[in-house]
C-alpha cells in the first residue's frame, strides 16, 4: 500500500493561480459571515463561564493535532510523509465555518459555536502555524528515522508567510464583520443572513470544480484516501464528545465541542498548500493535497450524517418520554 500512496505525491494537482484566489475569497467571505452573528457579549458571557470554551480552544489545538501527531506515527509505515504532513496541517486550522451550522441543525449549543469559531480563528493567525511547524517537523523526524532509504525531505516552510496569509484571510473578514455587527446591528440583521447563504453556495462550488478538475487523481486514491479520512475525521468527532463527557458539560455543549473538533477548516489548508511562498514548489504536495481537499467534501458529509442521529435520537427519546 506505501508503494501505492508513494505515486500520490508525485502528482501535480491542478489548482491554478485563480482558482488560489477564488478560494482564498470564499473562505474570506465565509468568516466575513460568521464575524457578523458574533457579538462582543458572547465574549463576555464565556468569560463569566468560561469551563466549555476552554474546552473548546484546548480540543481544537492540543487534544486534536496530539491525537494527529501519534495516529500519523503508527500509520508511518502505510502512509507517506507529505501525506501525514496534511493530516497535521489540518488538524491544526481552525474549526470550519460550517461548524456552526452544523451545530444549529444538531440541537447543539450554537452560541458556543459561533463564539469558538471566532476565538479559533483569532488564535489561528499564531497556533496554525506553530502547531503544524511542530508537529509536522517531529513528525518528519519520526518518517526520516523508520526509513532511511526514503527521501524524506526537511520541513522547509516560510512561517511568517504562513501568519501572514492565515491573518489575511481570517482575521481581516473576521476583524470587519465584528465591527460591522457590534455597531451597525439593524444593518447586520438584514445582511447576515444572505450572505451567509452566498458564501457557504460560493464556497461549496469553488470546492467542487477544484476537485472536478482532479477527479482523475481522486478516483485513481480515494479507496486510499477515504479510509484514512473517515478514521481521523471519527477520532476528532470523537475526542471533542469525549472531552464534553469527561467534564460533565451539558449534553448541548457536548454536542457542539464534537462538532467544532470535528469540522476543520480544510478550505484553508488547501490555500496553505499551495501557497508557493509557503511551501517550496520544489516540495510534492500531492499527498497533502488530497488529504486536504477529501476532509473538506467529508467532514461536512459526516457532520450531517452526526447531526441527523443526533436529532432523531433526541426526538426518539423525546417520544418515549412523552407516551410513558
Amino acid at each position: 500500500m506505501y508503494e501505492t500512496l508513494s505515486n500520490l505525491d508525485h502528482i501535480r494537482l491542478n489548482f491554478s493561480p485563480e482558482s488560489l484566489h477564488a478560494l482564498n475569497i470564499a473562505i474570506g467571505f465565509l468568516m466575513f459571515g460568521v464575524a457578523l452573528e458574533i457579538k462582543i457579549q458572547q465574549f463576555k458571557d464565556l468569560i463569566n463561564s468560561p469551563k466549555s470554551a476552554i474546552l473548546g480552544f484546548l480540543s481544537q489545538f492540543l487534544i486534536l493535532p496530539v491525537i494527529t501527531f501519534l495516529f500519523v506515527i503508527a500509520l508511518k509505515d502505510i502512509i507517506t510523509p507529505t501525506m501525514a504532513l496534511g493530516m497535521i496541517l489540518v488538524a491544526s486550522c481552525p474549526g470550519g465555518n460550517f461548524s456552526n451550522f452544523i451545530s444549529s441543525i444538531a440541537k447543539a449549543n450554537v452560541a458556543l459555536s459561533v463564539s469558538l469559531t471566532g476565538i479559533a480563528t483569532i488564535s489561528a493567525v499564531i497556533l496554525t502555524p506553530v502547531n503544524f511547524s511542530l508537529w509536522g517537523n517531529w513528525a518528519i523526524g519520526i518518517y526520516s528515522q523508520a526509513d532511511a532509504a526514503t527521501l524524506v525531505r526537511p520541513l522547509d516552510i516560510d512561517v511568517y508567510q504562513m501568519f501572514k496569509t492565515v491573518f489575511i484571510i481570517l482575521g481581516i473578514p473576521l476583524i470587519l464583520g465584528l465591527l460591522i455587527s457590534n455597531n451597525f446591528p439593524k444593518f447586520t440583521s438584514k445582511i447576515v443572513r444572505p450572505i451567509k447563504q452566498i458564501s457557504m453556495v460560493v464556497f461549496t462550488v469553488v470546492i467542487i470544480m477544484a476537485l472536478m478538475k482532479n477527479s482523475d487523481h481522486l478516483v485513481n486514491y480515494l479507496q486510499y484516501v477515504f479510509l484514512i479520512v473517515l478514521v481521523h475525521n471519527a477520532m476528532a468527532l470523537g475526542s471533542g464528545y469525549a472531552l464534553g463527557k469527561i467534564f460533565k458539560r451539558p449534553k448541548s455543549d457536548v454536542k457542539t465541542l464534537s462538532i467544532e473538533t470535528g469540522i476543520q477548516n480544510a478550505g484553508l489548508a488547501l490555500v496553505l498548500i499551495f501557497n508557493p511562498k509557503i511551501f517550496p514548489p520544489e516540495m510534492e504536495l500531492g499527498g497533502m493535497a488530497i488529504i486536504a481537499a477529501w476532509w473538506g467534501i467529508w467532514h461536512m458529509l459526516a457532520g450531517l450524517i452526526l447531526a441527523g442521529y443526533w436529532t432523531n435520537f433526541t426526538y426518539g427519546l423525546s417520544r418515549k418520554t412523552s407516551n410513558a
